[in-house]
């Protein structure tokens, strides 16, 4: 069945807005066996927006509008919609009603504009929404089903799982079970020349596809078919060894988890604590930690010691260290580590200098030149990297192997296996 996202909004087609709507509707479709063939974001143009109405209409059974259901002038899918199925638009005075008593519990009177929403396309279902003021619709043309949601994430969610969802189980076609492998350390076509003989090992009804990006890496296993779930999940979990046997020292994550939750939930198992000392990254690493749920059981705190002054002040490290080896340096990262342990009393030090540029570069310490290190009881040890790519890029890489070297250091001591 061929299913089909849009997402309606001029803002989505700038840099300031993303379309995150599309993802929690594909993660939803797929736990019911339904595939997403078509994504388009489309702005508010009348012209634009028919023209990929009528494109969704003649190539797509399942089709999902999300936006352009607001009071405003440029909200106009509904409308559009109507015109391009050649259907009325019916006043619903209950909607009226709902409305209005919405406005009235916030103590003032429903603005005019909200009357356009109490408008419903000929034929439609409406899908109640109690958090907002936008109904959602539920059509079905000849061989088509469209379901418009509003825009807003705390609308579209809560009407999708508790309405759109249930309309939906019927339609699905089969299983679909997935799994998300997440690596770091390797490079695209070095995983690939691994993965090679992995791939004529691949069950029938299973496919492998891999997603890469600077420092990270996602190797996605998806079944679909038929059968019970249990047979799917024994098919995966034989794939999954396979994968592992090849690329084990890589592999950080069996469950999609990012690195930083694998790394919290290590520090916990261990009974670990840690601090940060950051130059080149700037606080990134502390940033990604602390986005954990529960990061102030092992989190202690980050430094930001970008100027060698700050290195010296805040982590004790010598000037004339700085003087004689550079901030970009073994020597610095280590005296960085031990520093932050020392003062924050962190089972783990972790330091992080470097030159992300574009600017600093020399022949000897080049663009993406990157020290890390780790200190804890038993000593401090210390990685040199040379990362590429911009600035953003090198920063995120830096962040990226500074928690895999913690990951790595936990993972030795720990029961647990990755």
């Amino acid at each position: 069945m061929k299913t089909e996202i849009i997402a309606v909004g001029s803002e989505l087609l700038t840099p300031d807005f993303q379309d995150t709507n599309s993802l929690f509707l594909t993660a939803g479709l797929n736990s019911i066996g339904l595939d997403v063939s078509f994504k388009t974001v489309v702005g508010d143009d009348e012209r634009d927006l028919a023209r990929v109405l009528r494109t969704a209409l003649g190539r797509s059974r399942l089709i999902f509008c999300m936006g352009g259901l607001g009071p405003t002038e440029d909200d106009r899918t509904r409308e559009i919609l109507a015109k391009t199925l050649g259907r009325k638009l019916v006043y619903h005075k209950d909607i009226h009603a709902r409305i209005r008593e919405r406005f009235r519990r916030r103590g003032i009177a429903m603005p005019a504009s909200n009357l356009k929403q109490c408008y419903v396309i000929e034929g439609a279902e409406v899908l109640d929404n109690p958090n907002g003021t936008a109904p959602g619709l539920w059509l079905n043309k000849a061989r088509c089903k469209v379901a418009l949601l509003p825009g807003p994430p705390r609308e579209i969610r809560p009407m999708f799982e508790n309405q759109v969802l249930p309309r939906l189980a019927a339609l699905g076609r089969g299983l679909m079970v997935r799994r998300v492998m997440r690596l770091t350390g390797l490079g695209e076509s070095a995983m690939e020349t691994l993965m090679k003989p992995v791939y004529a090992s691949v069950p029938p009804g299973v496919t492998v596809t891999t997603l890469a990006s600077p420092g990270d890496l996602s190797i996605r296993l998806t079944y679909k078919g038929a059968g019970p779930r249990a047979a799917a999940e024994a098919l995966l979990d034989g794939l999954e060894r396979t994968i592992g046997n090849a690329l084990a020292p890589w592999i950080y994550s069996r469950e999609g988890d990012t690195l930083e939750t694998v790394v919290g939930a290590l520090l916990k198992e261990n009974g670990k604590t840690i601090a940060c000392a950051e130059s080149c990254t700037g606080g990134l690493i502390g940033h990604r930690l602390t986005g954990v749920p529960g990061s102030s059981a092992y989190f202690l705190e980050s430094a930001v010691v970008y100027s060698n002054r700050a290195k010296t002040r805040r982590l004790g490290v010598p000037g004339t260290l700085l003087t004689r080896c550079g901030a970009v340096s073994a020597a610095a990262a280590r005296a960085m580590a031990i520093g932050i342990r020392k003062t924050s009393g962190a089972d783990l030090g972790l330091a992080v200098t470097g030159v992300a540029g574009p600017d600093g570069g020399t022949a000897r310490k080049p663009v993406g030149l990157v020290y890390i290190a780790l200190a804890h009881a038993q000593g401090v040890a210390v990685h040199r990297n040379l990362f590429f790519g911009g600035r953003a890029q090198v920063k995120f890489q830096s962040s990226q192997k500074a928690l895999d070297v913690v990951r790595k250091s936990l993972t030795k001591r720990s029961k647990k296996v990755l």
